[in-house]
C-alpha cells in the first residue's frame, strides 16, 4: 500500500555539497516514523523537503499522493510543523500565539477560539493562557509549539527535535501527548538525537549518515538484527585488554570503556572480575544506542 509520504531516490544538493543522497522511504498512515543520525546526516534537509520548504534536486517525493513542487500550498495546509528552534512571538500571550497562527489557515474566529481552548487543555496550558511567551519555561514553550502545530488539525505532524533541551519530566509529558495524538490516527514524523526517545516512540525509523539511509526497521528489529546479544561494559585497562586478547574475545573500544557483545554476559563478566580484580563491570541488554554507535561511529561530530 502506498504511504502517506513516499520518497524514491530523493536527493538534495547545494552546489557541490550533497546533503541528501538518493534516499528512499515510505511512511504509512497512522505511523510514528523517526529519522536518526549524527549532525550533518541529512535529517533536517529531508524534513524541509517534506515540509515543502526546500525543492528536491532529483528523485521522487509524494505527500498525500501529491508532488510538493506542484502542490506545495495544499500539502502545507494539511501539515503541522514543530521546528527545532522556538519561534513563538515573545510579545504575544499564549492564546494570541495560537489564534494568530490559526488565522494563517483562514480558520474562522469562533472555530479558532474553540480549537485554542481544546489545545490549551490537552497540553495543560490553560492556566498560562494570558501569559507572555518570555515568561514560560522551556517545557511550556515546547508544548505550546506542539499545540500551535495542531491548530489546523493536520494529517501529518512533522517534529524536528521536539524535546530538545528539556528535563526528563517535560520530555515524558510530551511523549505522552505524542502517543495520544498517534492513537487518534495521526501520522507523526520526527527527528531526534535522543535514542531512548526514538526507542520509546517510533513504530519504525531510519538511521542516516552522510546523506544516506544506513538501516530501516522498528527499534526492536534493529537491535535484534545488528546487535542481537547482550553488552558487557568494562573499564579499559592494560590488564583487561590482555585478558580479552588472550581469550580471543572480540571487543570495541569506547574511550575509557570497552564494550563486548556476547550471548554469555555472565561468563564474560565472571572472567573479567576474576582476572582483573577491582575493575568496574556492567552487563546490560543491547539498546538502540548501541546500534546507532556501531553504524555511525563514536567520534564526536561538529
Amino acid at each position: 500500500m502506498p504511504g502517506i509520504i513516499e520518497a524514491v531516490q530523493l536527493r538534495k544538493a547545494y552546489g557541490s555539497l550533497t546533503a541528501v543522497d538518493g534516499i528512499s522511504f515510505s511512511v504509512q498512515v497512522g505511523e510514528l516514523f523517526g529519522f536518526l543520525g549524527p549532525n550533518g546526516a541529512g535529517k533536517t534537509t529531508t524534513m524541509r523537503m517534506c515540509e515543502c520548504l526546500s525543492p528536491r534536486s532529483s528523485g521522487s517525493l509524494q505527500i498525500f499522493s501529491l508532488d510538493p513542487d506542484m502542490s506545495g500550498r495544499e500539502i502545507r495546509s494539511r501539515l503541522g510543523v514543530v521546528p527545532q528552534e522556538t519561534n513563538l512571538d515573545d510579545e504575544l500571550t499564549v492564546t494570541e500565539n495560537l489564534q494568530i497562527y490559526a488565522s494563517f489557515f483562514e480558520i474562522p474566529s469562533e472555530e479558532a477560539r474553540s480549537r485554542t481552548e481544546e489545545l490549551l487543555e490537552f497540553f495543560e496550558l490553560t492556566s498560562k493562557r494570558d501569559t507572555l511567551i518570555e515568561q514560560l519555561s522551556g517545557g511550556m514553550k515546547r508544548r505550546l509549539l506542539l499545540a500551535r502545530a495542531m491548530i489546523n488539525r493536520p494529517e501529518i505532524l512533522i517534529l524536528d527535535e521536539p524535546t530538545i533541551g528539556l528535563d526528563p519530566q517535560a520530555r515524558h509529558h510530551i511523549w505522552e501527548r505524542l502517543l495520544h495524538i498517534r492513537s487518534q490516527g495521526n501520522t507523526i514524523v520526527l527527528t531526534t538525537h535522543y535514542l531512548d526517545e526514538a526507542a520509546r516512540l517510533c513504530d519504525r525509523l531510519v538511521i542516516m549518515d552522510h546523506g544516506t539511509i544506513l538501516v530501516e526497521g522498528s527499534p526492536r528489529e534493529l537491535v535484534d538484527t545488528h546487535i542481537g546479544m547482550d553488552i558487557v561494559e568494562v573499564d579499559q585497562t592494560p590488564a583487561v585488554l590482555a585478558c580479552l586478547q588472550s581469550q580471543y574475545i572480540p571487543y570495541e573500544s569506547g574511550g575509557e570503556t570497552i564494550q563486548i557483545r556476547t550471548k554469555t554476559p555472565r561468563e564474560i563478566a565472571d572472567l573479567l572480575l576474576t582476572e582483573c580484580p577491582g575493575v568496574r563491570v556492567i552487563t546490560r541488554p543491547a539498546t538502540l544506542e548501541d546500534v546507532f554507535l556501531m553504524l555511525t561511529g563514536r567520534r564526536l561530530r561538529e
